[in-house]
C-alpha cells in the first residue's frame, strides 16, 4: 500500500452506498473524520450504522462509493487487507474463540498482524514478540491475572476488555467501535468508558464509534455523526446535534 497522506483525513467516505435489492441500507454517506477525532455515530436501530461500519471494515462491498483511508484507497481490499493497513473493529456481540486462553485470544490477533499464524510448538523470535504484544495488551486492559483463563468462561464485562486487547494488537490507527457498552452491567460502564477514553487518547487513534448510552458517547466524542433511514441526517459539535430541530424530529418517540 502506497505511504499514508499526513494531511488527508484519517477516513473518508464518498457517496457510499450498500443496497440489498432494491432496498437502501446505507445511502450516499459522505464523511471526513480527522486525524486523532473521536465521532460518535449514532441513530435508532436499523438507522445503517453497523452496515456503514461493515462496509468501512470490508465485511460489505459497498455498491456505489468509496473509502479512504489516510489518502489511500480501500476500496476491494478484503478485511485482512484493511486491518493491515491500520483500520481495527470491534463487534456488537463478543467475537472471540471461546475454547481458547485470553491470552491466546490476543496472540492470535498479534500474530496476523505480523503475518504468521499459531503455532504452539514453535519459539521462534517473532512469536517471542508477539507473545510479549499479547501479555502487554492484556495487562493494559486490566486482565493480565485472567491471561490463562478460557475466553468464553470470562464475564461480559471481561469479554469486552479482551476484545480491546485484541484490537490494541492489531495496532490500529484508526478504531471502528460496535456498541462497546452492550451488555455490559450499569456498575461497570463508567471503568469502561474511561479504559476507551485511555487507549484512544494513548494511541493517538481516530475513533469511529456506534453506541446506544448516550452519556458514554457525550462523555467521549468530539462529534457526532447521526444515521437515520440509512442516511447521514447530521454531524457537528454533540450540542449542536442535540439541539438540531432536523434530529429532534427524526428522533420523536425513537430512543438514541
Amino acid at each position: 500500500m502506497p505511504t499514508p497522506d499526513a494531511t488527508a483525513p484519517a477516513l473518508e467516505t464518498i457517496g457510499l452506498s450498500l443496497a440489498i435489492g432494491a432496498i437502501p441500507i446505507v445511502s450516499d454517506v459522505n464523511l471526513r473524520v480527522a486525524q486523532g477525532e473521536f465521532l460518535g455515530l449514532i441513530g435508532p436501530n436499523g438507522a445503517g450504522k453497523t452496515s456503514l461500519l461493515n462496509l468501512l471494515s470490508g465485511l460489505r462491498t459497498a455498491t456505489t462509493g468509496s473509502i479512504s483511508l489516510r489518502g489511500q484507497p480501500l476500496d476491494g481490499l478484503p478485511p485482512h487487507r484493511r486491518v493491515r493497513a491500520g483500520l481495527g473493529r470491534t463487534f456488537q456481540s463478543s467475537d472471540l474463540f471461546p475454547a481458547l486462553s485470553a491470552l491466546e485470544n490476543v496472540r492470535l490477533a498479534a500474530q496476523a498482524r505480523a503475518g504468521s499464524s499459531l503455532q504452539l510448538w514453535r519459539r521462534t523470535e517473532r512469536e517471542s514478540e508477539t507473545l510479549q504484544t499479547a501479555h502487554a495488551c492484556l495487562d493494559r486492559v486490566g486482565l493480565s491475572t485472567r491471561a490463562s483463563t478460557l475466553a468464553g468462561a470470562l464475564s461480559h464485562g471481561d469479554k469486552r476488555k479482551l476484545e480491546l486487547a485484541i484490537l490494541l494488537a492489531t495496532r490500529p490507527s484508526v478504531f471502528l467501535l460496535d456498541e462497546p457498552m452492550a451488555g455490559v452491567s450499569a456498575e461497570d460502564v463508567p471503568a469502561l468508558t474511561t479504559l476507551i477514553g485511555e487507549l484512544c487518547a494513548e494511541h493517538g487513534a481516530t475513533v469511529i464509534m456506534v453506541e446506544h448510552h448516550m452519556d458514554v458517547v457525550l462523555a467521549l466524542a468530539d462529534r457526532l455523526a447521526v444515521m437515520h433511514h440509512g442516511a447521514l441526517l447530521a454531524c457537528d459539535l454533540p450540542a449542536a446535534v442535540m439541539a438540531n430541530d432536523v434530529v429532534q424530529s427524526a428522533y420523536l418517540g425513537e430512543a438514541l
